[in-house]
């Protein structure tokens, strides 16, 4: 993902630092998140493998976060920006610890699902474009609503999935709020802003052929809205809805395109 928006808005110019950065921190990141994930309402082949295999997310996160802190320093001068993002992605797995402080938290996450979309889309946009010390054009704004309504549209039906975990864990997310036509409206309201800030790209220097693709991904997930409230498979939210995050980024990975 941050090497498509640098394919699309830094003319392929790659900070391989970066990019090392950031895929050492998703994996201390995610083995944070899983380390502390134990149990779930829905039977998940995934949460039991957790359970039985914590030591394994424990050895990534350090591992991870050993390589993150190596290119951290590569990255030094722009510690801001990456202590900004270290900062909100920690947040986000924060109410998992088991702490007073950081449990009290729950009571006021009823934004997660806004709150990881916009880590994701941080991480993978707005970052990598401080980073290369660019000026702004419109078309990185359009870029960054494009991935963000994507990520949100994805993270709904997550939530959707999870409204019995949350309950039990005392989150009060929005979804759960609402009741299924509310979630229907909102579900098509956000994929309809990604298409129109999708196709606001094509007035940049973004060609017809990658507006098709950066379009591929949301026409997947609004196929598979309403299967995906009715079956709960680790397959089709892990492999298949989570892939749907980068999945234009892979196909843009084809020569020529």
């Amino acid at each position: 993902m941050v090497y498509q928006t640098n394919l699309l808005l830094l003319n392929g110019e790659i900070n391989y630092n970066f990019l090392f950065f950031v895929f050492f921190s998703t994996i201390t990141s995610y083995s944070f998140h899983w380390y502390l994930t134990t149990e779930s309402v829905i039977p998940s082949p995934r949460i039991d493998w957790v359970q039985r295999n914590r030591i394994v997310h424990l050895i990534l996160f350090f591992i991870g976060a050993i390589g993150t802190s190596i290119f951290f320093f590569y990255l030094l001068s722009n510690w801001y920006w990456l202590a900004i993002s270290a900062v909100i992605t920690f947040l986000y797995s924060a109410p998992k610890i088991p702490h007073p402080l950081f449990r009290s938290l729950r009571k006021i996450a009823i934004g997660k699902t806004l709150f990881l979309a916009f880590v994701w889309m941080f991480v993978t946009t707005i970052l990598p474009l401080e980073i290369a010390e660019q000026k702004w054009q419109p078309e990185n704004y359009f870029f960054i609503a494009h991935r963000f309504f994507l990520i949100y549209a994805i993270c709904m039906i997550f939530d959707y999935r999870d409204r019995e975990d949350d309950a039990i864990a005392g989150i009060k997310g929005l979804i759960s709020f609402m009741n299924e036509k509310g979630i229907n409206l909102l579900f098509w309201i956000v994929l309809s802003l990604f298409t129109i800030a999708t196709f606001m790209l094509h007035q940049y220097a973004i060609n017809t052929i990658q507006i098709a693709i950066l379009l591929v991904p949301g026409v997947i997930v609004g196929l598979l809205f309403n299967y995906s409230k009715r079956h709960f498979t680790d397959f089709s939210y892990y492999f298949v809805l989570d892939g749907m995050m980068a999945f234009s980024s892979f196909l843009m990975l084809i020569p020529g395109i």
